[in-house]
C-alpha cells in the first residue's frame, strides 16, 4: 500500500525518487573537525591497500547523486563500481504523508484554526534549497495536498513566492475546502528558500528571521506554519508559533521537534532514519565480506538481522535503498521520542570471524546539520560496532565540497566509502579522488 502512495504522488508530481534533507541549526560556519568515536582508519592498519580505490564499496547516502536542477539521477555515480548504491528515504511517500497529515489536522480544527475569521486558511511555507529534490519534494506535497499547487510543464512549481497575502502570485493558486456546509480558501500567503549570508541552505536561524518578518505583516492572517523540515520548522516554532497557538508542520522527527508536539508543534515527519543509518553501513558491509547484497536487509543473516518490506525498499534500476516515512503526530509522537536508538529487527552483533572489522571514511555534508549531527550520525555510531566496523566521521561545513574533500588526502587507508555531498551535482568531486 505505502509503495502505491508512493507511486501516486510520484505520478502526480512529476519527480524521481531522491535524495537528502537537511537543516542547519545554526549559520553553517565551517567546524574543521574530526566528530565520532572512533580513531582514524589510516592508524589502524585495517585499510586494503590490494584493492585498488576505485573498485572499494562506496554508498552515496542523505543526498542522492543528481541534477540539481532536473532531479535526473546521476547514474554514472551511482554505478561507478559494481558496489556502488544510494541509502536514502522515499521522498515522493513522505512528501504526500506530510501535505496529507497538515490538511488533516486543518479539517480536524475547523472551528478554530482560523484565527482572525475571515475565511481564509493561510499558511506560510520555509523552502529548505529550491535546489534539492527533497525540497522540491516536500514543497509540491504540501501544496498538492492544500489545494495551492500549480503545474507548469506537467510539474508541480515548487517555486517560493515571496509574499503572497492577495494571492495573485502565479506560482500557486487559493485553493478551496468545504467542511460542515462551509467553504474556506486556502492560501499560500508567503514562502521563501531559507538560504544564509554564506550560502547555506535549510538554515534555521534564517527561517527564525523571515517569520519575524511575515507576523510584523501580516501575523493574524497566519493559520499554519509548513516547513521542508524540522530544523526551520522549530526555528519558527520557538520564534513565534509557540506562544501564539499556530500548528508548525516539519519533517524528519527531530528529538526536540517530537518533544514539542506535547507544547503544540503540529507533527513531523519519521524518514526512518534508524532503518537508513543501518543500510547505509549494512551494504558497505556485505559488499566488504563478499556476500550477497540482500544480506540482512531482506534476507536474514546468521545474527537474526532482516528488515521487512513495510520500512524500506530497493530499486535495482537505480541502485537505490529507500526507507518509507512515517507520520508523527500528537496521537503516536511517545513512540518516536528516542530518535537515536537502533532498529530491534537489526540490532544484532555481526561475527567478527566471518564480518572481521573494516574501515570506512564516511563524511557528514554539515556538522551543523540538526538532523545528521543529532540523529544520523549518533545512529550511525550505534551501528558501526555492530556490523564490526571502524568509521571515521567528517564534518562539513554545509557549504562547500573542497571542506570535505580536502581530508580524503589517502583513500588507500580505508576499505570502503560513505559519502553525503554537500550538492548532489558534486559526485565527480569524490570520483575523481577515488579514481587516482
Amino acid at each position: 500500500m505505502k509503495k502505491a502512495l508512493a507511486l501516486t504522488l510520484a505520478a502526480t508530481m512529476a519527480l524521481g525518487l531522491t535524495a537528502c534533507t537537511g537543516g542547519t541549526t545554526s549559520s553553517g560556519s565551517t567546524t574543521g573537525s574530526t566528530s565520532g568515536t572512533t580513531s582514524s582508519a589510516a592508524s589502524s592498519g585495517t585499510g586494503t591497500s590490494q584493492v585498488a580505490n576505485k573498485d572499494k564499496p562506496l554508498v552515496w547516502f542523505n543526498r542522492q547523486p543528481s541534477n540539481s536542477s532536473t532531479g535526473e539521477l546521476d547514474m554514472n555515480a551511482l554505478s561507478f563500481n559494481k558496489d556502488t548504491y544510494y541509502v536514502g528515504f522515499d521522498a515522493n511517500q513522505g512528501a504526500e504523508l506530510q501535505g496529507t497529515m497538515i490538511m488533516d489536522y486543518i479539517k480536524a480544527n475547523i472551528d478554530t484554526i482560523d484565527r482572525n475569521g475571515d475565511g481564509i486558511i493561510g499558511y506560510v511555507l520555509a523552502i529548505g534549497d529550491i535546489g534539492h529534490n527533497d525540497s522540491i519534494a516536500r514543497t509540491r506535497g504540501v501544496r498538492a495536498a492544500l489545494g495551492t499547487a500549480v503545474e507548469v510543464n506537467g510539474a508541480i512549481d515548487s517555486a517560493p513566492v515571496g509574499t503572497n497575502t492577495d494571492g495573485t502570485a502565479t506560482a500557486v493558486k487559493d485553493g478551496t475546502l468545504e467542511v460542515n456546509g462551509k467553504t474556506y480558501t486556502i492560501r499560500e500567503l508567503a514562502s521563501q528558500e531559507m538560504k544564509n549570508s554564506a550560502g547555506a541552505t535549510w538554515d534555521a536561524a534564517t527561517a527564525g528571521n523571515a517569520i519575524g518578518t511575515w507576523t510584523a505583516s501580516f501575523g493574524d492572517s497566519i493559520d499554519v506554519i509548513a516547513s521542508n523540515n524540522d530544523g526551520m520548522g522549530m526555528s519558527m516554532f520557538n520564534a513565534w508559533s509557540k506562544e501564539s497557538g499556530v500548528p508548525t508542520f516539519g519533517y524528519d522527527a527531530n528529538a526536540d521537534a517530537v518533544a514539542a508536539i506535547a507544547e503544540g508543534y503540529g507533527g513531523t515527519i519519521s524518514q526512518h532514519a534508524d532503518v537508513q543509518a543501518y543500510l547505509t553501513l549494512r551494504v558497505l558491509r556485505n559488499a566488504l565480506d563478499g556476500v550477497d547484497i540482500d544480506t540482512g536487509i531482506g534476507t536474514a543473516d546468521s545474527a537474526g538481522n532482516v528488515l521487512t518490506d513495510d520500512v524500506y525498499y530497493y530499486d535495482e534500476e537505480q541502485r537505490s535503498y529507500y526507507a518509507l516515512n512515517v507520520a508523527v503526530t500528537a496521537e503516536n509522537y511517545q513512540d518516536f521520542m528516542d530518535s537515536t536508538k537502533v532498529y530491534e529487527p537489526v540490532s544484532n552483533q555481526l561475527d567478527a570471524a566471518t564480518s572481521p572489522e573494516k574501515s570506512v571514511w564516511l563524511n557528514i555534508y554539515n556538522s551543523a546539520d540538526n538532523f545528521l549531527s543529532a540523529t544520523y550520525q549518533p545512529l550511525l555510531q550505534n551501528y558501526d560496532d555492530l556490523l564490526n566496523l571502524k568509521v571515521e566521521y567528517i564534518g562539513g561545513d554545509g557549504q562547500t565540497e573542497a571542506n570535505i574533500t580536502n581530508r580524503l588526502s589517502n583513500p588507500s587507508a580505508y576499505d570502503a566509502f560513505a559519502i553525503n555531498m554537500v550538492k548532489t551535482d558534486n559526485s565527480a568531486s569524490y570520483t575523481a579522488l577515488l579514481s587516482q
